[in-house]
């Protein structure tokens, strides 16, 4: 979820981790029941804080005119470059990731209370009342964004049906 908001697999994952560091210093003596929607809780709002700062750091970079990306000249990851022997053949995995590219595009209009609550639901797991302490609204919010979110999903990804 924090990928997909941040768009960016090392900011995601620095988001992931003060997340988890927040919760454990926080929250260690609940119960481990209550851990999940409180770690999406504590999720949500590193990944609203992430986009504020991120707002900050692109008015400087505009300013100082400095482009995005990585260093001229860096060598890549030797490990992310070895083959991977158990990964699907190549026609399966083009289509899984075709189809994973056509859902993020899809996720990618709806509304951000609805990607919240159709990821918080459908990946992450956790059931009505969950989702409603993670997000901080009510249940009956939280039906109605997932309702919304599912149904312009389908109407959106029914031409790509394999």
């Amino acid at each position: 979820m924090a990928e997909f908001a941040t768009r960016n697999r090392d900011d995601a994952l620095d988001v992931v981790q003060d997340a988890m560091l927040s919760l454990v210093r926080s929250y260690a003596d609940r119960p481990e029941q209550d851990w999940p929607p409180l770690f999406q809780r504590i999720l949500q709002s590193r990944i609203r804080d992430w986009y504020r700062r991120s707002r900050v750091r692109n008015r400087f970079r505009v300013w100082l005119q400095r482009g995005q990306g990585e260093e001229a000249g860096a060598l890549p990851d030797p490990i992310q470059q070895a083959p991977d022997n158990r990964s699907p053949g190549t026609l399966q995995s083009l289509m899984q990731h075709d189809a994973m590219a056509h859902l993020q595009q899809a996720l990618q209009t709806l509304p951000f209370r609805q990607q919240q609550v159709f990821l918080l639901r459908t990946w992450e797991g956790l059931d009505v009342a969950q989702t409603a302490f993670a997000m901080g609204c009510s249940e009956g919010s939280v039906k109605t964004h997932y309702s919304r979110a599912v149904h312009r999903l389908r109407e959106m990804l029914e031409a790509h049906k394999p």
